[in-house]
Parts: structure tokens; C-alpha cells; sequence
């Protein structure tokens, strides 16, 4: 089978190349440079004439700040690109799976985890330009999975634990949100789980939105504290502060834990927790530094 991932030099894309190493399917992976997916004729044009049975859009706008001057972009990239897709996907009868995020909930603070079929409201053009993408997959009439998942980090790329990782090794102290509250996903665990959806062929039993992040909850805080502490920064303080302390063009979730209930009991996906997980990926970026 022949599997078509777009964003493929993101931080998703390439664990996603990882996970399926020594996968019997043959995946292809394509980036911006060699695939515009904001150009509907190259969307149809690689479609048609490839014969893929599964497209995983990893491609996305996730500058979330930048996102509320870029507008247009963000939309260009983030729904109208994925609306492309998924025609082309009902046309040409590809599986579609795209990757959306917590920030569809953005405006939801009931501090109870958002199931996949909570009313959403995001509160910033990223969140919004997500749930557009949704939207135009649901109409458009493809087979799909869409993956919402939360606080992406691994080895690749710029994210959280990277950037605690270099401050708390550099600065005496370093202040932290604390009335943010969600769970931090690594991204191996999430590509593991595709490339097993993929494998097992579940998307040829299963469609619709799917929940994933790590098991257990945490703010921002608890995941700097423990960032510091696995990497064995003991002389950097860190301080925890409120969210109206760091001013932001965009108001972030308050409390966006996502429920994972339905992908663990409809597909069989098991979930590690984010301390484990996290540990990993500490011991894996020093590794990379050594």
C-alpha cells in the first residue's frame, strides 16, 4: 500500500518517517518545496497520478501568535489547502487523515477533558482555521480521520522542551505559566499510533475524529518543572505566573485537556504517560547535543 505524507520535514513528519522505517507499506514524503498543497491542480495532479490508498496531511500554518497577522496565510495553508485535499481524496478514493489540534477548544473551560464531540469554539485565528479545515473535510464527503492531538514536542525542530531545555541551562531563573493546563504529546507516540492505524488497516473499519495526546494532565509549569529536573538543570528556578503576566496577541486555552477514550477503546491505541514519554525524548536530545 502506498501512503502519501505531506509536511514531511515537520516535526511530525519526520517521526512519522521514523515510525514507518521498517514499515511493508511504501510511504512517500513530500514537503513545500516539492508539493504546494495550496495549489488545488498540483493536489489533483498527485492524486490522480499516484496510486495512493492513504494521504496523512502533517503540513500546516502552527505559528499560533503569528497566525493573528497572517490570517490569510494561516487559512490559505491551515483549511483552504485541506479542503483541496480532501476533494481530490473523495475523487480519487484516498483514506484521508489529517492532524488538528486542542486549540479547536480554546474558548471551552469547564475543566473537564473536550470529547470529540464537544461543540467547539476556538478563541484565535489558529484554532478557527483548524476547525475550518474540519469543516471542509466533513463536507466534502472523503473517508477520513481527523487526529486532534495537543502540545507536539519531540527531537525535531523548534517546541517547548527544546527551548526549556537551552533557558533553564542558561538563565538563573525562568517564569512559566500556570493557569494553562493540558497534556504534552510526543510526537513518536503519535506517529507510532498513524503508522499503526495504518498498518492494522483500522481506517477501513473506523472514520471520524479521534483524540490524541499522552496520558495525564499538567500546566505549563509542571511541564517546564519536570523538563529541568529530567535534564539536570538544578540551578535554574523556575517560577510560575499567570498568563496575563506574558501579553499575547492570542488568548490560549485555559484548560484543553482532550479525551482519549474513544482511540484507545474503538482502535485498540495504547497511550503512554507524558513523564515516560518525556524522558525519552530529554535522553534522545542530548543524545543529538553529545
Amino acid at each position: 500500500m502506498r501512503i502519501l505524507v505531506t509536511g514531511g520535514e515537520g516535526q511530525l513528519g519526520q517521526c512519522i518517517r521514523d515510525a514507518s522505517a521498517g514499515s511493508e507499506d511504501s510511504y512517500i514524503f513530500t514537503d513545500v518545496d516539492d508539493f504546494d498543497i495550496t495549489d488545488p491542480d498540483a493536489v489533483d495532479l498527485m492524486l490522480r497520478c499516484n496510486d495512493f490508498q492513504v494521504i496523512v496531511n502533517c503540513a500546516a500554518f502552527t505559528d499560533v501568535n503569528g497566525a493573528e497577522s497572517k490570517a490569510e496565510i494561516a487559512e490559505k495553508i491551515n483549511a483552504e489547502a485541506v479542503g483541496y485535499i480532501a476533494r481530490a481524496a473523495k475523487k480519487y478514493n484516498v483514506f484521508f487523515i489529517q492532524i488538528s489540534t486542542d486549540y479547536v477548544f480554546g474558548g471551552n473551560c469547564n475543566n473537564t477533558p473536550c470529547r470529540e464531540d464537544q461543540q467547539p469554539n476556538p478563541t484565535g485565528v489558529y484554532g478557527l482555521t483548524k476547525l475550518h479545515a474540519e469543516q471542509l473535510i466533513e463536507k466534502s464527503g472523503c473517508r477520513y480521520m481527523i487526529i486532534r492531538t495537543a502540545w507536539l514536542y519531540s527531537r525535531y525542530g523548534k517546541n517547548f522542551v527544546k527551548t526549556m531545555m537551552s533557558l533553564t541551562a542558561t538563565r538563573p531563573e525562568v517564569n512559566v505559566v500556570i493557569d494553562q493546563t493540558g497534556t504534552p504529546t510526543y510526537a513518536p507516540d503519535l506517529a507510532h499510533s498513524i503508522v499503526e492505524i495504518i498498518t492494522r488497516r483500522l481506517f477501513e473499519r473506523h472514520c471520524g475524529i479521534y483524540h490524541f495526546s499522552n496520558e495525564g494532565v499538567c500546566s505549563w509549569y509542571d511541564f517546564a518543572t519536570a523538563i529541568g529536573k529530567m535534564a539536570g538543570h538544578d540551578n535554574c528556578r523556575i517560577l510560575p505566573c499567570k498568563s496575563d503576566e506574558f501579553p499575547s496577541p492570542v488568548r490560549r486555552p485555559a484548560y484543553s485537556v482532550l479525551d482519549k477514550t474513544k482511540i484507545k477503546s474503538e482502535l485498540g491505541i495504547v497511550i503512554p504517560y507524558w513523564t515516560d514519554s518525556l524522558a525519552t525524548c530529554i535522553k534522545e536530545i542530548q543524545s543529538d547535543e553529545a
